[in-house]
């Protein structure tokens, strides 16, 4: 695939930068947006593994733009394929590290350790939602795995979604969309009618809606209600942080909106059949395929479901039983 490619849409100049990851999705987006006198802001500089740094190697001699040059660097939020290579181009650069004070909160509850409190706690939930006690170490390590792969944590500037955000020489609105990620922002531009939107619409796949305990109590909630802002506006151009940069913006947050309505109603038909833990309704929509990145993200997200069907509307109850949380329609 070609690493990078360059864009004129909006804005003149615009790079995308393929950084490879280690998993199914295969790649994030990162962009090198131009600024005055050869700067470069760095939006969502990728998850940090010695492919990645290569590739940024590589691409940055190849367009001959110095480490020096990149004096900023944005993360939309604070996902590791998105953070994790900030505090390594903080490092090479001197760069300024921009995330919102949720996101970098989240951060450091993440990933201040190998396996955080946070960790842990989210681990009791899975297996309080039938999370097979046998799988449970194997969990821990792929947790704990993402440590390196997002150090050394950058020192952050906290990004304020009170005020425009200068970005190639235009005020850009820094736009709270949480749900995908607590503390996520897309930056909207319009004059230009371009936007940065981070992992909140991406085009041909949907972004996991995952419940984290002790932050956003209802992540999907949050996330139908930042994708109405996005029915709103047309911008000419929206740079997601994964697949290729679309048009069409508001439509696709429509289809997204209409596939988690079909998604629910799915759940709920498996839960009138019998009571079902988080797990099992999981396994029933997602397969039991799965390595345990996807569990954990497949689960996470089936929980996000389920308190939104639950609270929101009011399709199902809840019971605790001695060792599992049981749903019933």
């Amino acid at each position: 695939m070609n690493r990078y490619t360059v864009h004129n849409e909006g804005i003149s100049g615009v790079i995308r930068v393929k950084v490879p990851l280690p998993f199914p999705l295969r790649w994030v987006n990162a962009y090198l947006v131009p600024e005055a006198e050869g700067a470069y802001t760095l939006i969502d500089p990728g998850l940090r593994t010695e492919e990645g740094i290569r590739v940024w190697l590589e691409v940055m001699e190849e367009l001959g733009i110095p480490f020096r040059d990149i004096k900023r660097v944005l993360l939309t939020h604070y996902h590791p394929d998105h953070y994790g290579l900030a505090g390594w181009f903080q490092e090479q650069s001197g760069a300024e590290v921009f995330l919102t004070a949720q996101g970098e909160k989240l951060a450091r509850a993440l990933w201040d350790e190998p396996l955080t409190p946070l960790s842990q706690q989210l681990l009791a939930v899975f297996v309080r939602s039938g999370f097979p006690a046998a799988d449970v170490e194997a969990m821990k390590e792929h947790m704990a795995s993402f440590l390196p792969q997002v150090s050394p944590a950058p020192r952050i500037t906290p990004l304020r979604t009170d005020e425009p955000f200068l970005l190639a020489g235009r005020r850009f609105e820094v736009i709270e969309t949480p749900g995908h990620a607590v503390g996520h922002v897309c930056l909207y531009e319009p004059e230009t009618r371009v936007m940065f939107c981070g992992d909140h619409v991406l085009p041909q796949i949907t972004p996991n809606v995952s419940f984290i305990p002790g932050f956003e109590p209802n992540p999907l909630k949050a996330f139908l209600h930042s994708l109405e802002k996005m029915a709103g506006l047309e911008p000419i151009i929206a740079y997601p942080g994964h697949r290729d940069p679309f048009s069409g913006l508001a439509d696709r947050a429509r289809d997204i909106m209409a596939h988690h309505d079909e998604r629910l109603a799915k759940m709920r038909e498996k839960l009138a059949e019998r009571p079902l833990t988080a797990y099992e309704l999981c396994a029933a929509m997602f397969g039991n395929k799965l390595n345990m990145h996807q569990m954990r993200f497949a689960l996470s997200e089936t929980l996000a479901h389920l308190i939104y069907m639950e609270t929101e509307l009011g399709w199902v109850t809840r019971s605790e039983e001695k060792e599992f949380v049981l749903y019933s329609a």
